[in-house]
């Protein structure tokens, strides 16, 4: 509710008092904002590229820290939000941050750790690089949202070792039949294979398959009375590195 003056045709004066009332939400918005450092030295890094994502993953928008480290965003304000910092040679990391719910400011500083992992021919590129497996709905083989943020962290690796190859692999749980889950873990295997290539992955680099119930991460096997979230575990993908 407001008031205004104007000297508009059709008032009773020169200067005539008008009075409003917005019945619109007016939007509240917050800065989000902070200073991506080395973990280690404190140091400020210039130019870390930091993408911010709503609660479901969604991409919202991107920037990179300025030269004294510094990023901001304008966010809606009692909104959760994933703020990830990512820049070569540092390991990327993810924070959830919810903003308060009047306006002003939220301060959000990201600590990078230097990358000190070395691979081989082999290993997990999940566990040398802190990227989580990539798990599946219950008879599902698309790309969940939030697989696809952890994804994209698969995707910086690659462009940061643009010699390196993966060989996909993934399983399911122990629920439907063998012939069943073999035919789903490979639409798994692939789809994750497309999804990387088309976010820019050259197929060359590329391998996998699917390999059904035969890899269990835990005793969940046939008969084996468990929870979902046990199930869970074993409907993932993994990351072998081929080539270096």
């Amino acid at each position: 509710r407001g008031f205004f003056t104007s000297n508009r045709d059709g008032g009773q004066g020169y200067d005539d008092i008008y009075k409003f009332l917005e019945t619109k939400r007016l939007l509240c918005e917050q800065e989000l904002y902070g200073e991506i450092t080395d973990l280690e030295t404190s140091a400020l890094l210039p130019d870390a590229k930091v993408s911010l994502f709503d609660s479901r993953f969604n991409l919202v928008s991107v920037t990179n820290s300025d030269e004294k480290g510094n990023y901001s965003f304008n966010v809606e304000c009692g909104k959760t939000y994933n703020v990830r910092a990512e820049k070569i040679e540092y390991t990327t990391k993810e924070q959830k941050v919810t903003v308060d719910d009047k306006r002003g400011k939220t301060h959000l500083p990201i600590a990078l750790e230097k990358s000190t992992c070395k691979v081989a021919i082999g290993d997990d590129l999940g566990k040398c690089f802190g990227i989580k497996m990539i798990y599946f709905d219950l008879d599902k083989y698309d790309i969940r949202r939030e697989a696809a943020f952890d994804l994209e962290k698969i995707l910086d690796v690659l462009s940061q070792n643009p010699t390196m190859k993966l060989d996909i692999r993934s399983h399911t749980d122990s629920r439907q039949t063998f012939k069943y889950n073999e035919i789903l873990s490979e639409k798994r295997a692939k789809s994750t294979i497309n999804w990387l290539i088309k976010n820019g992955v050259d197929p060359s680099r590329l391998t996998g398959r699917g390999y059904g119930e035969t890899q269990l991460v835990n005793q969940c096997a046939d008969g084996v009375k468990c929870s979902e979230e046990e199930h869970q575990l074993n409907r993932r993908s993994e990351f072998i590195i081929t080539g270096l």
